[in-house]
């Protein structure tokens, strides 16, 4: 039996499969983070900041991990306003309505888990920040473009 060829890892196909790799590493991060807005569901966050953190790092107090939890957001969130523009360039001229179906997907799966954290730390208004952000950020995306 032979090993697979390097350039099996270079196909279409290989490469539309690890996208479900790629979304996962990414979206992994957003339930359990937003588990921790309670102290009953937080076990997911602090083991993954402890491990985030490496062998020697600071031993500081989960509560005292918003600079880091920050850190880690904004990373996150630039990283996926760079892939919007990615997508806007290199792929909406090919296929305008599944570049637009993933914009809205990924902004609706925000949204849903974001105000949900939001109101279960006891935080209600960002809920409603959040409406308004959904609302610039879609646009008039909600509907397919036509022409």
């Amino acid at each position: 039996m032979s090993s697979p060829s390097i350039r099996s890892f270079e196909t279409h196909r290989f490469h539309k499969g690890w996208l479900i790799v790629t979304a996962v590493v990414i979206g992994s991060f957003g339930p359990v983070f937003s588990l921790a807005t309670r102290a009953s569901t937080s076990g997911p966050a602090r083991w993954t900041l402890e491990l985030l953190n490496g062998p020697g790092g600071d031993a500081e107090s989960f509560a005292g991990t918003t600079q880091f939890l920050t850190a880690l957001t904004g990373g996150f969130l630039f990283g996926m306003g760079v892939m919007v523009l990615g997508l806007r360039a290199w792929v909406y001229d090919a296929a305008p309505d599944g570049v637009r179906r993933s914009v809205v997907a990924g902004l609706l799966s925000w949204f849903v888990l974001d105000s949900a954290g939001s109101i279960a730390s006891g935080n209600p208004w960002n809920a409603f920040f959040n409406v308004i952000v959904l609302l610039v950020a879609v646009g008039p995306m909600w509907r397919p473009a036509r022409g």
